[in-house]
């Protein structure tokens, strides 16, 4: 583990205020409100409804999520897809099965190995054992992930409708439109700024939150002592039977609105990215959790005396002179906590689309310092329109609060049985502490979800039609992905074919270099035999380029490509695949062409260094000895020209030859001259002289659709969802920066 300086551990605490806790902390601006949407009938239901708070943050967002969720993270990052992804890295639940045991050598790809015969071995067996499991297990995920996109719609409308309330206090009369107009702006200004990124404006958040903060634990510690400490025997849990005994079935639907004192956990976990945990954990338990607990006790204790002002309990309870400051802080605390929610929704859809979840969508960096920061204009409009509907729409904090418990309350169920997986396959506890966390976490959480259940028809229908929306679009998508790449695999073409044809390809071999891209880690696609079967020419060099993702955070640089030869030397046929992962970005500017080349080049050359060499020991990345297979770590130099990791396996005919080490060579093999260079030189020249001579990008443009005998909904999935979102989604040759006069799309057609 990291250590960190008091004086850095401080700092580190101070900054993540502003990213991870200003969900969490606007919630005492609708909570009492949200509890009691009737009014309050007994002064004492205010105390029970105060220690159900209590135990709420103590139970859920400080023992679950910030000592125990937050340690599973995927190095720094939180959320469902990062635990999705250390799942898949522990067991074989990938349902687009493209991994390479190559993949597994990645310095980011780490994981820890599981006895045979140990439970978590035979939970795992279990889960790779049929389709069914990996497909419910995704999706759990997705399910979670939709849930998360409705929060990032609601949290800015209850957010900002809750503070904009605040200017009715003086001014009784006024129309509620008239708020409603208030906080139709403030969203169109918030969501119109996103592309600016966070990074001009982050430096105010920290300083926004810590200052909400202080404020609203000041005038809780206020209220109690000038209204009723008496509230602070809310403490003792028996007063939650009390409530529960007083108030029956309402005492229960009630809960739907208690759940909302802790919204924003799921953010808090979301958004782990730029912090250390132990600076996470110290900003909440010396800040957070106190000043949350002062400002509900406060807002208690005015509602002791004025319980006709439940529906504005937050700014009632402000003493006077302090009302406006209060006000513009309360606001822009709101657009804080509002922010934090969208940025995490254009995380999330960032990680579907890296997992074939999602359409491809531009994807846009906002800060040269943070690789987190990212901006994604078709979602962030859509969710702008979603929101100002809800907002306008329901017009009031109730029925968005009801929808909002039910969103979280789902992505919380959704954690919970990923964690009861991460404890068994990664951290490989004892089952009876699993079982432990399973039945507490379960047993508060189902119980807050059989309460949002009664407001279903309330507003808590609005995140289900979301999530179902979108649930709907990943699915079909994912479905759509999978399809295409068993297509790709059941169809590739067989090494004895290509080599029947001869070094020429029976084509004429025109100068030049084909980049042939394909999402084939291995073998030869079948749009290449389309290509030739179809045109009288072909390149005279062919690299299959197949970019893919895998379940880590993130590629290092020097990682990132393998190269392989296909076939003897003289076909100048060969394989580079790039690997990304959820958090990696394809940029304008990040050079992928001349990156392919420059490992291209290296491979070669390594290849030629090898050929001379002697026979003496082999290391494989990082030292230990392999069979069948070579990677090695090329050296980074001064101008980062050639610094990759390039496989080395030469494929022919389907078999897999070992090479030498290329240590060995360099060692022995350069300063006894047995390398020859003369072939690499031939080789370097003939490549250099295609690449001058023009590159074409040959992109394969799969049509699929639905057999003639499908059912009417697969006809309607395929035929036009699917091919609805693959002509309104990003092209490969978008992404990579292919220029127009350099494309080659080769059309095919597949029934599913």
């Amino acid at each position: 583990m990291q250590k960190f300086s008091a004086i850095l551990l401080l700092r580190l605490a101070f900054q993540s205020l502003g990213v991870v806790y200003g969900d969490l902390g606007t919630s005492p601006l609708y909570v009492f409100y949200n509890t009691f949407p009737k009014g309050i009938d007994d002064t004492e239901d205010v105390v029970g409804a105060l220690s159900l708070i209590i135990y709420s943050l103590t139970l859920v967002p400080l023992i679950k999520y910030v000592f125990i969720v937050c340690r599973a993270n995927d190095n720094g990052q939180g959320g469902t897809f990062a635990l999705y992804s250390i799942l898949c890295r522990h067991a074989k639940v990938n349902t687009i099965p493209n991994q390479h045991k190559t993949d597994e050598e990645l310095t980011t790809y780490s994981r820890s190995r599981i006895h045979e015969k140990s439970f978590a071995a035979k939970t795992k067996r279990w889960l790779e054992r049929q389709a069914f499991n990996k497909n419910a297990l995704l999706l759990l995920v997705l399910v979670g992930t939709c849930m998360a996109i409705g929060d990032g719609i609601l949290t800015p409308a209850i957010s900002v409708l809750s503070a904009a309330g605040g200017i009715r206090i003086d001014n009784p009369q006024m129309s509620t439109d008239v708020v409603i107009l208030v906080a139709v702006v403030i969203l169109i200004g918030l969501f119109s700024l996103q592309h600016y990124g966070v990074d001009k404006v982050g430096w105010l958040f920290a300083p926004i939150v810590l200052l909400w903060f202080l404020l609203i634990g000041g005038i809780g510690i206020f209220n109690i002592l000038k209204y009723d400490s008496g509230v602070l025997r809310a403490f003792s849990p028996v007063y939650i039977f009390h409530y529960f005994r007083r108030r029956g079935k309402n005492g229960w639907i009630s809960l739907g609105g208690i759940m909302l004192s802790i919204t924003g956990t799921e953010a808090l976990f979301a958004d782990l990215a730029h912090f250390p945990l132990s600076a996470i954990q110290l900003a909440f338990t010396v800040i957070v959790f106190p000043c949350l607990l002062l400002a509900y006790s406060g807002q208690a204790a005015y509602l002791m005396y004025n319980k006709e002002h439940v529906y504005d309990a937050f700014y009632r309870s402000i003493p006077d002179g302090i009302y406006w400051p209060m006000f513009v802080i309360a606001t822009l605390a709101a657009i804080v906590a509002s922010q934090a929610t969208i940025s995490a929704t254009f995380s999330i859809i960032k990680q579907a689309n890296a997992l074939g979840c999602f359409p491809r969508v531009k994807v846009i960096h906002t800060s040269s310092k943070f690789l987190g920061q990212i901006y994604v204009p078709d979602i962030n409009w859509i969710l702008m329109v979603l929101c100002i509907i809800v907002t306008a729409v329901f017009k009031n904090q109730s029925q968005i609060g009801n929808a909002y418990g039910t969103a979280v309350v789902v992505v919380m169920l959704a954690t919970t049985f990923l964690m009861i997986l991460i404890m068994l396959l990664v951290w490989r506890c004892h089952w009876i502490l699993v079982f432990i966390f399973a039945a507490l976490s379960l047993i508060v959480e189902c119980t807050y979800f059989s309460a949002v259940l009664f407001k279903v028809d309330q507003g808590g229908w609005v995140p289900l039609v979301i999530a179902a929306v979108f649930l709907f679009i990943m699915y079909i998508w994912h479905y759509g992905t999978v399809k295409r790449y068993e297509f790709e695999m059941h169809s590739k073409v067989s090494m004895a074919w290509i080599l029947g044809l001869g070094p020429s390809l029976g084509l004429v071999r025109v100068p030049g270099i084909g980049l042939v891209y394909t999402e084939l880690a291995s073998g030869v696609p079948h749009i290449f035999s389309h290509f030739i079967t179809n045109l009288p020419a072909i390149h005279s060099v062919v690299v299959f380029v197949c970019v893919k993702y895998l379940p880590v955070y993130t590629v290092p640089e020097d990682e990132r490509f393998l190269v392989k030869r296909i076939g003897p030397k003289n076909f100048h046929m060969f394989r580079c695949v790039a690997r990304y992962g959820y958090k990696d970005l394809h940029k304008k500017d990040d050079g992928f062409e001349k990156k392919l080349f420059d490992n291209l080049f290296m491979f070669v050359r390594l290849e030629s260094m090898m050929e001379g060499g002697s026979d003496s020991d082999e290391y494989s990345l990082y030292g230990q000895q392999t069979h069948g297979s070579k990677e090695f770590l090329l050296p980074d130099n001064t101008n980062n020209t050639f610094a990759s990791v390039v496989d080395l396996t030469i494929s022919s005919c389907d078999s897999i030859v070992p090479v030498k080490s290329p240590l060995s060579i360099m060692n022995s093999g350069m300063s006894s001259g047995q390398v020859s260079s003369h072939t690499e030189v031939d080789e370097m020249e003939f490549i250099t002289g295609c690449r001058d001579a023009g590159v074409v990008h040959i992109m394969g443009n799969t049509v699929v659709r639905a057999r003639r005998d499908s059912v009417f909904y697969k006809k309607f999935s395929i035929d036009y969802v699917y091919a609805f979102l693959r002509k309104i989604c990003r092209e490969n040759s978008v992404i990579f920066n292919v220029p127009h006069e350099s494309l080659l799309n080769v059309g095919q057609v597949f029934f599913v």
